[in-house]
């Protein structure tokens, strides 16, 4: 079976201030970057909006709602401090959401092993009622709704690997006993949440903070010791993952140091642990990432490691 990108040109409408770094250009060098020929193999999947059906699972409508009213029809405005509208995000946002169920449906469906969502904004900073962290709806989030309420399984996990704490997905998720969410994310850092101690309401969150400075060895001593057995131990039906790639060494809003390389093997153990338990089935969305050379070179490497695994 192939793997799936899904992604769609709304994504390239919602605009930030110059010299943001959640900035178009992001998609353009992931989208580029998988031009390759390497990549001909992909099955390319135009993102649908999300039905409001499907969002108001996890946002309350009135937050919903309250997005849409903040739309300009001009300009960018700022939905805090560091978050932005343009009249093209409400569009690139439900594509966003509507990447993520369309890649749960395929994957579900059998119609391919597993997928990667090439959207922007990314996700998983958005909480319930509150659009932070250059992110407005919580994509994986509501992925994962839709893979539990829709399709009926079980027990989803969440990987997310970004390197800040994907606040968002906890809040949005960390009630429900069917869902599993780890993280690994530098702190401190932004957004100061992901403390070992938060576990959620039914011991269905692991958080692993990481300080400044962690590279390959320490990071992958983590993931093989903490992240895999966890998810092991919880025996998901769909492993969902926030991949986020500005743990890199070059990106410029955070201090750990790993490589493209150790993003290929972060990915390599996901899919494993995926065949092993759960038919291989593994549903990626794009989430940070801002150096614009080695997000492209990061995502890259996710992208063939998963195709390698659905051949």
């Amino acid at each position: 079976m192939p793997t799936a990108l899904i992604t769609h040109p709304d994504g390239l409408k919602h605009l930030t201030p110059e010299g943001h770094p959640e900035q178009v250009a992001r998609l353009e060098r992931v989208l580029a970057a998988l031009d390759a020929p390497q990549f001909a193999a992909l099955q390319r999947v135009s993102a649908p909006k999300a039905a409001d059906d499907d969002i108001l699972r996890v946002h309350p409508a009135a937050y919903v709602q309250r997005l849409r009213d903040n739309m300009p029809e001009a300009g960018v405005v700022a939905l805090d401090a560091d978050t932005y509208a343009s009249p093209g995000t409400l569009d690139a946002v439900y594509r966003g959401a509507g990447a993520a169920v369309r890649a749960v449906d395929m994957v579900l469906s059998g119609e391919v092993r597993n997928a990667f969502c090439a959207t922007r904004p990314p996700g998983h900073h958005a909480e319930r009622e509150t659009a932070m962290g250059f992110c407005l709806l919580g994509n994986v989030a509501i992925g994962a709704a839709h893979a539990l309420d829709h399709h009926g399984l079980d027990r989803v996990a969440i990987i997310d690997f970004d390197v800040h704490h994907g606040n968002g997905t906890q809040d949005l998720l960390e009630d429900d006993a069917r869902v599993l969410f780890v993280s690994t994310h530098q702190s401190p850092l932004y957004p100061g949440t992901g403390a070992a101690d938060e576990t959620g309401a039914h011991n269905n969150v692991l958080n692993l903070p990481l300080p400044p400075g962690t590279g390959s060895a320490a990071y992958r001593q983590v993931f093989t010791g903490r992240v895999l057995p966890t998810v092991r131990e919880f025996a998901p039906q769909l492993i969902l993952v926030s991949a986020g790639f500005d743990a890199h060494a070059a990106d410029p809003l955070a201090q750990m140091v790993l490589t493209t390389q150790d993003f290929a093997w972060i990915t390599a153990g996901i899919c494993a642990l995926a065949d092993e338990i759960c038919d291989g089935r593994v549903v990626s969305t794009l989430e940070g990432g801002y150096d614009l050379q080695a997000l492209a070179e990061a995502a890259s490497a996710h992208v063939k490691v998963l195709m390698e695994h659905s051949a």
